[in-house]
């Protein structure tokens, strides 16, 4: 599956028969809800003006030339003299910080009065007025402002975000209540993905025995077994699966009526440069042509998986529609895995502009790719989700939203997670496959309780254990 949530080069390598890695369906890249981040403002608080030091201007007297002690007079302002023979009179000290305003001397010769001190915010004489920040500290207020405003603004964007998710969770919650109804289980048309293993040569008869004994009380009756993957240019060499006649003749003679498709898949060049490009004409013929020679193996018919396939891409259903008239000419199936539908409307054209991997399909788009195909398989797992509950809602909304726009005759198959990672957009703990089937169940009872073209599709065999195939076979198969 993809490197992304939702695709498929991001899944379990086989186990330690030392089956070797392959590409297949994964759900939901990985990929994406947003993280939010301080701002931090990075403005330096700015240092309102300092009044000027004030020096006594207090003198200390002499004697006069009759001996007695002379008035002492105020220091001059701006180097300015007292006239000459006149005493002048002392002037009052200042009081505080306050400084004499510059230069001021009666005319008289008289010592100036004393100016009254500043209160409050005033502003001292012979400087620009502080601000309030100034008056209180020496420091100005410009800085506590940004960092407000920046506050004011980093809440706001974090409510926009948080607000519409933890909404968009609560209804995901909400979706897991409620009983099922009685009969929301197997139609006896569910299917599995299995490895690569079984057409390269690695699996034998006994394995084939087993694997029909696990089976034979399922529901399943289609196995999409890992048979490219295809070349970027759409070619398929034979020498990718040498050992398909003997399976599809093993599982024809263990397990009658269950049907085994060629699973073919690539990763497109949608989101880089490196990939498939269904734009071309030439990939679609040998896409054609390769399919034609799969089919001529035994195969009973095609299941394709090509990733990341963004929402409302033409050419793909323009090959869909070519496929779809080769398939029915040699009475064969004609089966693809399908992303996620928008859990919100337009929210893939959202994902993809903020992360550049529109995970999802639009409804619409979903509904169109199934109208071209025998049967759909969502890849209803790596999702994102942090709880069994969450993830149980999810799959209980995506299993309604494709229900409600694939038509009848198509076969619905809605994606079980058999295997176990822990990373981004898949947690172990949380998507399980209880909470899956459950999530099933509730979706179908609400939507189309008797639909008889619908099932489950459990991916994958080889990263399988006891545990999921039990849940499956008592919360599905009953």
């Amino acid at each position: 599956m993809d490197s992304e949530p939702g695709r498929r080069e991001h899944v379990p390598t086989e186990g330690a028969d030392g089956e070797a890695p392959w590409r297949g369906p994964t759900a939901p890249d990985s990929e994406d809800a947003g993280q939010t981040s301080a701002a931090s403002d990075g403005d330096a608080p700015g240092h309102g003006p300092t009044p000027p030091d004030v020096e006594d201007a207090r003198q200390t007297p002499t004697e006069g030339a009759d001996g007695k002690t002379p008035r002492q007079a105020p220091a001059p302002s701006g180097g300015e003299a007292p006239s000459d023979g006149e005493t002048p009179r002392q002037a009052p000290a200042p009081s505080g910080d306050e400084a004499p305003s510059d230069g001021e001397a009666s005319s008289d010769g008289e010592a100036p009065r004393q100016a009254p001190a500043p209160s409050g915010d005033e502003a001292p004489s012979g400087g620009e007025a502080p601000s309030e920040g100034e008056a209180r500290g020496g420091r100005g207020s410009g800085g506590r402002t940004v960092r407000g405003r920046l506050l004011r603004y980093g809440l706001a964007l974090l409510a926009l975000l948080l607000v519409p998710l933890l909404t968009a969770e609560t209804a995901l919650r909400v979706n897991y209540t409620g009983t099922p109804e009685q009969g929301t289980t197997t139609r006896g048309r569910d299917a599995v993905w299995l490895g690569h293993a079984w057409v390269d040569g690695r699996k034998k008869d006994q394995d084939v025995r087993e694997l029909a004994q696990r089976l034979k009380r399922t529901g399943i009756r289609d196995l999409y077994v890992h048979s490219g993957p295809l070349e970027d240019d759409g070619t398929l060499p034979a020498s990718a699966y040498p050992r398909a006649r003997w399976l599809i003749s093993a599982v024809h003679r263990e397990l009658p009526g269950v049907r085994v498709q060629a699973w073919l898949g690539d990763k497109l060049a949608s989101e880089s440069p490196d990939g498939m490009r269904l734009e071309r004409a030439a990939t679609r013929t040998a896409i054609l042509a390769s399919t034609r020679r799969v089919l001529a193996t035994g195969y009973d018919g095609v299941h394709f998986d090509l990733e990341p396939l963004h929402s409302g891409d033409r050419h793909y259903l323009g090959l869909l529609d070519q496929l779809r008239t080769l398939t029915r000419a040699r009475h064969a199936l004609l089966s693809v895995a399908a992303h996620q539908i928008d859990p919100l409307p337009a929210f893939h054209s959202f994902w993809g502009t903020t992360t550049g991997h529109p995970k999802w399909w639009s409804q619409a788009y979903f509904g169109q790719v199934a109208r071209r195909v025998d049967q759909i398989a969502v890849m209803s797992y790596d999702t994102m989700q942090p709880l069994q509950s969450l993830y149980g809602g999810y799959v209980a909304q995506q299993t309604s939203l494709a229900l409600e726009v694939t038509p009848k005759t198509t076969d619905l198959l809605m994606g079980l997670p058999f295997y176990h990672e822990n990373r981004f957009g898949h947690w172990a703990h949380a998507e399980t496959v209880p909470a899956a089937v459950r999530g099933v169940r509730l979706g179908l009872s609400r939507t189309d309780a008797h639909r008889a073209r619908f099932g489950v599709a459990l991916y994958v065999d080889f990263a399988a254990t006891e545990a999921d195939w039990r849940a499956y076979q008592e919360n599905w198969v009953r």
